[in-house]
Parts: C-alpha cells; structure tokens; sequence
C-alpha cells in the first residue's frame, strides 16, 4: 500500500465511507494534497502534515472571524479532511476586493496579548508560539531569532549583531490581530462565484501587517486589494522588510541556498 492509500484510509475511517478514487492536487510541498471520491458521492480533500489537528482548529478560528475558509469535517493528528471548494477559477479585479474585505474582518479579531496556544511547523521548521505581552519581544524572539543554529553562521550573525535595530523597528503593543500567519498568493483560493477562500493556515495573534507583508513577498496585490482592506499606519513600508525577513528565513532553512540572496536584501533593508 503507498504512502497516500494509507491516507486515503485514515480519512474514510474518520468519515465512516468508502472511496471510488483520488487524485492527487499541487500545492503539497510540505504535505500530501489529495481529493478523495467518496462512495456516497461527495468529494473531499485529505491533507497529512505536521499538526493536521491544529490546522483544523486554525481554519475554525478564521472562520469565526468571519474568513472563507473550507470547513474541516475531520481531523485526527495525521489527516485533515476538509470541504472540496472545487477548482481554482483565478483572480480578478473582484476577487482581490473580496479577499480585502474578508482579510479586513479578520485582523478585527481580537485578543489578549501576542502568540497562540499551540507550536506548530513548517515541514522540518518549528514554529514555536506561546504568549507574549510584547509584540517586539514576541517577533524577535520567537521568530527572527529562533533557532538561529539552523542558519548560515553569517546570516546568523547578522540578526544578533542587528538586533536592537530590528527592536527599534517592531511597534511594541499593536493592535493583538488574529493572523492567517502564511497569506502568500498560493494560499488563498478563488473560487468561480467570486469568493477568497483562505487556506494552509500558520495561524497566531500578532501584528496585522505580517499577513501584508507575507501577500507582498512574491508578488503584488493589485489596487482593488488595497482600497478594500483600508488605511495603513504610517511606516508601514519599511515595516514589510521586517515582516518578509521571516518567511524569507524559513524558505532558506527548507530550500536552501536560493533564498539567501533575498534574505541579505531585506537584511541590508533594515540596515542589519
């Protein structure tokens, strides 16, 4: 039996179904992604990963925040079964302004202080969370200078030696903001009636510009996207260096050597 049949059936055991096919869809790089046909007609989609659990409870979150999420009917700590939102119809003019709007709706959830109940992880990469009154504290030290040993011993140094100046740049206690926590383009799906569903969730609480900044990293909203969500504060451009520096980390820890040139170009951004 292959890695994904032993999926397929830790999901229909969850269901309490049978299977008539599955194919396998892209976006897995750091789980399986399969759509499974059930025998009662419906399809599903199947996901393993590292908490599969927590991400159901991620998606659940978001969708009492009032995101587009699709719905979790399963999960166990090695499958998350969720609803099938179909193909990806692509972006539009109106589907960036939806995605504005929803993204809006979420940051407007808020909490007591900075972090999340639960770790969580990128493939090999650990996120750890915790709480932290201290949004600075909490971006410095459980993000950009976690597990520093896992990095290019220059590119490490780099962050010690620029630490005060990263502090200077973090807003200590902004508004404690519910956060999809990896909003890159990939993981938001468009679907046909216009709608932005959010997907593969990292969520936590912190600061709303860090799913901005994610959304900018490898490519660029368009207007529609921006006078839907609203105002920025001031400063918030040469924030997005900041909030880009992490996932541009956990790129270089996952896939190597590629990313380091974008990592020493937001580094040298923050004059780090």
């Amino acid at each position: 039996m292959s890695a994904k049949e032993v999926i397929v059936g830790k999901a229909l055991e969850l269901l309490g179904d049978s299977a008539r096919g599955y194919e396998t869809l892209h976006g897995g790089d750091l789980s399986d992604l399969l759509r499974v046909q059930l025998g009662s007609g419906e399809s599903v989609v199947v996901k393993s990963g590292p908490y599969p659990d927590r991400e159901g409870r991620m998606l659940s979150r978001l969708a009492d925040a009032g995101a587009n999420v699709p719905r979790p009917l399963a999960s166990s700590a090695d499958v998350l079964v969720l609803e099938d939102l179909g193909p990806d119809s692509g972006a539009t003019d109106q589907s960036w302004r939806a995605l504005g709007l929803v993204l809006s709706d979420v940051h407007s959830a808020r909490a007591e202080g900075y972090g999340w109940d639960e770790d969580y992880a990128f493939g090999s990469v650990k996120i750890r969370n915790g709480w932290s009154e201290s949004w600075t504290d909490f971006w410095v030290e459980r993000r950009l200078a976690d597990d520093l040993g896992t990095l290019p011993a220059a590119v490490a140094r780099r962050l010690e030696q620029g630490e005060r100046r990263i502090r200077d740049v973090v807003p200590d206690r902004p508004p404690p903001a519910l956060l999809h926590g990896d909003l890159w383009s990939g993981n938001v799906h468009f679907t046909k009636t216009g709608r932005a569903c959010l997907i593969d969730p990292a969520s936590y609480v912190g600061h709303a510009e860090v799913d901005l900044a994610m959304l900018s990293l490898f490519g660029a909203p368009p207007r529609a996207f921006w006078d839907a969500y609203g105002p920025l504060d001031d400063g918030w451009q040469h924030r997005r260096h900041l909030y880009q520096l992490w996932p541009a980390l956990v790129h270089l820890r996952l896939f190597g050597e590629g990313y380091r040139p974008l990592v020493e170009r937001l580094m040298s951004a923050l004059d780090v």
